[in-house]
């Protein structure tokens, strides 16, 4: 046995037992069904902070994201944008939702939403949505972790052998600590998913010689056609190596497998919607209940603002991008390897065709000089990966455990009752997601937007309870179900169900447009249309006490008032060119692609000039609307609970 793989099973042992030991303490602590579920509304504020932050990044951000900006260049790279939207959607909903669960007792978003809208239908839906999301999202983590493990072995532990394994160690955990346990081992993965893309970064630069080789390789890379995608020509990005520009606003494709030859599927629209589907993560039911499980809504703006669009933000655009692009010099880019640029390390070219495997190979490159280091990253890796499948875990248990089985079946259920059944749910649902893990064999960012994707669609229902109080049951309902069904019917899936009945009208995301764009599109289109006609005025006093109560709590003073105007529209402005159709101006406007270093404003390619410009504004814009306009600060009047501990008995409101 080589000494890498006895200091990985060192590491991992190590590790996991620390897991072991979180899972057992949380089952201490947990004595009543919301300690379980909700850690009895008492997370500590730094904890939430990393917690929610590993759980919102998880695996892709280490494993994932780098290798698909290798694949697919700097365009890909502006998906490193979810460390500022994914913390947007939360300030837009987290602080009003902890608001109304401090308020009202809620333990779930399904019983906030029915006791809402008064519909019994939105429940169902909420509990779908966490299935759909949480079962391919815990799916791909599982089997890159198995890929992984795979490859820092040597081949000595299978993939199938490593995906088992780490199912097991994730469910021992999560069935017996619940939302407790996870939260406090997901603070601790946070660290090390930090300290992975740090130090994977670094192993990738030292590899090629460093910053400077890197900015030749791209300079080298700007003049050529080469790449996976061709050039832009055509395709409304100007004619600029694809790897170096945005291809236009959208394509007329009817699925991105036909942009082969026009510049590459991330058009200026699939960038947006991608994105949109990425702010499914904070929008999705098991945030929702993550913002239940705090006493005060005194940890979201720095989780927001300073740990992900600052920090996370700035580790995604400036080491993650060097990394993913670091191995175009490394062999995996013949062409480029062998222009005189020098390198101490080749890489497979097998990667070329598997993505996937960009960073555990990247990680083999140091398994000579430094065993050690490569274990403790291979553990970093597995942590980042197990972070956000053992949060979905708990809470899709807990929502499947109050909304259908306590609810429908047996509304006394105890304590003692609930959390048993929860842990059974726990174990059904790893075992699905360990069918995803064998079965598929799309990229690891792929697959987890779809799973998003779905998450995304509960945006009207939020929106509703939150903030627009003539959305109706009805239309929220309906709009949820045909987001869904647009979800799944312009993604891998549901095209080849199509095509398996015979029905060949698109391909995977039409239009260069993703899924979940489809799927929102769709579900708010049919939500404000069947809104607009089915208004019960009945219902509007039991809304309009909501919107009160939020207003009077969460309201700004008549100063601040007047600038909500403009957060909107500082807010669409940013979008339309950070993330929408203007991205298409960052392609040259600091320098051609093709110009090289001295035609480079700041010395590195335009589009790499503009993210970075981009993301600095977006933490502005973070810290303007979660600080100064209010929106995840805590509220100056006290909140006056109308619940005790609800474990043990349904949710009911008279307002």
């Amino acid at each position: 046995m080589n000494e890498k793989l006895l200091w990985l099973l060192g590491f991992v042992a190590a590790y996991w037992a620390y897991c072991l030991y979180m899972g057992i303490r949380g089952a201490r602590l947990a004595r009543t069904a919301s300690d379980y579920f909700i850690a009895g509304r008492n997370l500590p504020v730094w904890v939430f902070v990393l917690a929610a932050t590993s759980i919102s990044f998880s695996g892709w951000t280490f494993l994932g994201h780098p290798a698909m900006i290798y694949r697919d260049g700097f365009p890909y790279a502006y998906v490193s944008f979810f460390t500022i939207l994914i913390p947007l959607t939360g300030i837009i909903f987290l602080k009003r939702q902890w608001m109304l669960g401090k308020r009202f007792g809620y333990v779930t978003p399904g019983e906030m939403m029915s006791d809402y809208y008064k519909c019994d239908r939105i429940r169902l839906l909420t509990v779908v949505v966490a299935v759909l999301f949480t079962v391919p999202f815990m799916g791909v983590q599982l089997g890159a972790a198995g890929y992984l493990f795979y490859v820092l072995s040597d081949g000595l532990i299978s993939t199938t052998v490593g995906t088992l394994m780490l199912a097991i160690a994730v469910f021992i955990y999560v069935v017996f600590g619940g939302m407790r346990t996870v939260a406090y081992t997901d603070s601790t993965q946070c660290v090390l998913l930090a300290l992975g893309v740090i130090l994977t970064g670094a192993i990738a630069l030292y590899a090629i010689g460093g910053v400077d080789v890197l900015l030749t390789g791209l300079e080298r890379l700007g003049s050529s056609e080469f790449g996976l995608w061709g050039t832009t020509k055509g395709a409304g990005g100007g004619n600029y190596n694809s790897y170096l520009a945005v291809p236009g606003i959208f394509q007329e494709v009817s699925g991105v497998e036909q942009t082969t030859y026009s510049g590459g599927p991330w058009t200026g629209m699939m960038i947006l919607t991608f994105l949109m589907a990425m702010m499914g993560i904070q929008a999705s039911p098991a945030f929702s209940m993550w913002s239940f499980g705090n006493n005060s809504p005194k940890p979201f703006a720095p989780q927001q603002v300073w740990v992900s669009g600052l920090f996370l933000g700035g580790l995604l655009f400036i080491v993650s991008t060097a990394q993913g692009m670091s191995p175009h010099m490394l062999g995996a880019t013949p062409s480029l390897a062998g222009s005189g640029v020098p390198i101490d390390f080749i890489l497979p070219t097998e990667i070329s065709d598997i993505p996937d495997t960009l960073v555990p190979y990247i990680l083999t490159i140091m398994q000579e000089q430094m065993p050690w280091l490569v274990a403790f990253l291979g553990v970093c890796g597995l942590a980042a990966m197990q972070s956000a499948g053992a949060a979905y875990l708990s809470t899709a248990s807990a929502i499947i455990t109050r909304d259908l089985y306590k609810h429908k079946i047996q509304p006394q259920a105890g304590h003692s009752i609930q959390k048993f059944i929860a842990r059974i749910c726990v174990l059904f649902l790893v075992l699905a997601a360990l069918i995803v893990a064998l079965i598929n064999h799309d990229a690891l960012v792929l697959l987890g937007g779809m799973a998003v994707a779905f998450g995304l669609q509960m945006w009207p229902a939020l929106l509703g309870v939150c903030w627009i109080k003539w959305f109706t049951a009805k239309g929220v309902g309906w709009g949820m179900i045909v987001g869904l069904l647009a979800v799944f019917l312009t993604d891998n899936a549901g095209v080849s169900l199509l095509h398996f009945i015979g029905i060949d009208l698109w391909g995977r995301w039409p239009l260069t447009i993703h899924s979940g764009g489809w799927g929102i599109f769709l579900n708010m289109l049919v939500c404000v249309s069947v809104s607009a006609i089915t208004q019960d005025e009945e219902q509007s006093p039991h809304k309009e006490a909501y919107h009160v109560f939020l207003k009077d709590h969460a309201g700004l003073t008549p100063n601040k008032r007047k600038l909500i105007p403009l957060a909107w529209g500082l807010t669409l402005l940013w979008v339309f060119f950070a993330v929408g159709p203007g991205v298409v101006v960052g392609n040259d406007v600091f320098g051609a692609p093709d110009a090289g270093r001295e035609g480079w404003l700041f010395g590195v390619p335009s589009i790499w000039a503009w993210q970075i410009a981009f993301w600095l504004l977006g933490v502005a814009l973070l810290w303007f609307l979660a600080y100064h306009m209010e929106m995840s600060t805590v509220p100056e009047q006290k909140i006056e609970s109308l619940s005790d501990d609800i474990g043990d008995t349904e949710t009911t409101y008279q307002h």
